[in-house]
């Protein structure tokens, strides 16, 4: 399933096949000798400094997968209102829904695979949220 299971190093490879990078061009990009690059792509994690310079690289944001992930299968719990907010690090107010998020999602109602109330109770995604999502399908299919 779609960010379910993420095995970094064939998302990778699979957009380094898709631009055409020659092995050359990312050894040199990265530092590192082919062997280390093959050893990434079968990977299932990477260091967070290198999946950035793939970023850069590739021009794809691989840690997208990753917020996906969370905000699919690891829904925030409540927030405790009386929690400080750090001031040393972000704090974000809501989830950013990305358009692969709601394809998702809305292919998954549509197909009759699960319900609106199955989707909510999922994801955690609010209801006007999803009768947003819905509202704009309609729109634009009919």
């Amino acid at each position: 399933m779609l960010y379910k299971e993420i095995h970094i190093g064939t998302f990778i490879k699979e957009k380094v096949d898709e631009n055409e990078i020659t092995m050359d061009r990312i050894c040199k990009f990265l530092g590192k000798d082919e062997d280390a690059v093959e050893r990434m792509y079968n990977s299932k994690s990477i260091d967070s400094d290198l999946l950035l310079r793939w970023s850069k690289l590739l021009e794809y944001d691989f840690f997208r997968l990753y917020s996906s992930h969370l905000i699919l299968y690891a829904p925030p719990a409540a927030i405790n209102k009386n929690q400080q907010k750090s001031d040393k690090i972000p704090y974000f107010r809501k989830n950013i829904y990305t358009q692969e998020i709601k394809e998702f999602i809305m292919k998954r109602i549509i197909s009759g695979e699960m319900t609106q109330s199955e989707v909510i109770k999922e994801y955690s995604i609010p209801k006007s949220t999803l009768h947003r999502w819905l509202q704009k399908s309609d729109n634009t299919n009919g």
